[in-house]
């Protein structure tokens, strides 16, 4: 029963049925073709059978692993290694059909290859999640042929493996490195010239090329006959606060990512920086309510506990309460913090409607409120228009993008930064400001 169960027919197979098919169609004119017909279909039974008997001769003729990591990056290309190991004693070709999960919406995954007797063969492919949770995987499908292709033995190996899809931690990691090798300025953050000294001084060192010479101590300069300079260091333990609105006005999808997704992977990466800089990180969504709190800390496994938080963080379908916000804010955060605002107005209305509530975090609080571009409207404003209706549509996207700039406007004109930034540019348009402030000492 089992051999019934596993045993497939090769697409080559078909080919050598048709070949015959012919010839029993020609020998309707060449009766001596009748009979190497039937020759034919003999030797394609015998063939056949001989084929199957060398893929079913060994119980175990292959072995697969499909290597998963315990969690996935949002939104990033994520590897899936695959291991073949040829048990046969010869060669083999494979059709190796992968059940991946269903939000991928992927159902045509197929690689074919041909492994040596006893030898393996490794690879791997790529995934890019775009929402977060749980994906499963079925199973992994071999389909074994010889040399003869002509039958085909199904193997299945690691059925219902889970992998749990969290925050951006690819990206988190890129920005961690370039910040430890201070080479932020390869991926658009700007190095930012620093103003006066709020820093805490450090320590006197030998003066080396691009230090600034407003540092040099002319006193040690002259008792060590060398140059010599003032070295500070920032001001640490200044709480910075990821506020994300998870409203419905952030569900919208731009690369198929939703502008919540987009604001919880900058959350992420903006909180490790943030304590690398030994800063205290801190989290708070919100919709009709609070959602979750973590007040900040310095510890560098807090990383930990935003990550967990930011996995379960989804979009609402209800308008966001930004009165309830400014009272929890009052409440709960008391020592003056850098807050990033991660929202979305679309319309200078609505953001009227939320102003009061704006100004009087402010007035406490540095307050950054950021929000998005609509990329897909920069086709249409780019584009050149032939017809009336294309003017028509040309002229509301310029006036949508002219409100996005009139609310920036609108925001800095009453003492609150804003940042509006293309979903993709978020995270270092975020760390931009964040290392201009603390270069300022604003924080």
């Amino acid at each position: 029963m089992n051999l019934f169960k596993n045993l497939y027919i090769h697409q080559r197979f078909f080919v050598y049925i048709s070949i015959i098919a012919a010839l029993f169609l020609v020998s309707f004119w060449v009766d001596l073709l009748y009979q190497v017909a039937w020759l034919f279909v003999l030797g394609l039974v015998v063939l056949f059978l001989f084929d199957a008997y060398v893929l079913f001769r060994f119980k175990n003729g292959i072995k697969a692993r499909r290597i998963l990591p315990d969690k996935f990056s949002n939104s990033d290309e994520n590897p899936v290694p695959v291991t073949i190991e040829n048990k046969y004693p010869i060669k083999i070709f494979l059709k190796v059909i992968d059940e991946l999960p269903k939000q991928f919406q992927k159902r045509d995954f197929e690689l074919n290859t041909e492994i040596a007797a006893q030898q393996s063969h490794n690879f791997e492919y790529q995934v890019r999640p775009v929402e977060r949770g749980e994906y499963n995987f079925g199973n992994l499908n071999l389909f074994v042929s010889s040399s003869l292709q002509m039958a085909a033995r199904r193997y299945r190996f690691d059925a219902e493996q889970m992998v749990a899809v969290y925050p951006s931690y690819i990206q988190m990691r890129k920005y961690e490195f370039l910040a430890l090798s201070n080479k932020l300025t390869e991926f658009g953050l700007k190095k930012i010239r620093r103003i006066g000294h709020t820093m805490e001084f450090e320590q006197i060192k030998n003066y080396v090329a691009g230090d600034d010479v407003r540092t040099i101590n002319w006193k040690a300069t002259a008792k060590r006959a060398q140059l010599m300079v003032n070295q500070y260091q920032d001001e640490k333990s200044q709480p910075i606060y990821s506020i994300v609105d998870t409203g419905r006005v952030m569900k919208m999808p731009f690369e198929e990512l939703k502008l919540l997704d987009y604001a919880i992977n900058s959350t992420l990466a903006l909180s490790n920086i943030a304590l690398l800089k030994n800063d205290k990180a801190g989290l708070l969504t919100f919709s009709k309510k609070l959602e979750k709190l973590i007040p900040a800390s310095n510890k560098r496994t807090h990383i930990n506990v935003i990550n967990e938080a930011l996995y379960n963080v989804d979009t609402q379908f209800t308008d966001s309460d930004f009165g309830y916000l400014y009272a929890t804010i009052k409440r709960k955060i008391n020592q003056r913090s850098l807050l990033i605002l991660y929202t979305n107005f679309e319309h200078i209305s609505s953001l009227h409607r939320q102003l009061p509530f704006l100004k009087a975090i402010s007035r406490q609080h540095l307050l950054v409120t950021v929000f998005f571009e609509n990329t897909e409207l920069d086709d249409l404003i780019s584009e050149n228009v032939e017809d009336l209706q294309s003017i028509y549509h040309k002229t509301i996207a310029e006036k949508f993008a002219y409100e996005k700039r009139l609310i920036v406007k609108e925001l800095e004109n009453r003492g609150i930064h804003a940042i509006l930034t293309k979903p993709q540019n978020l995270s270092v348009n975020v760390i931009n400001k964040y290392l201009e402030f603390k270069a300022k000492g604003l924080i």
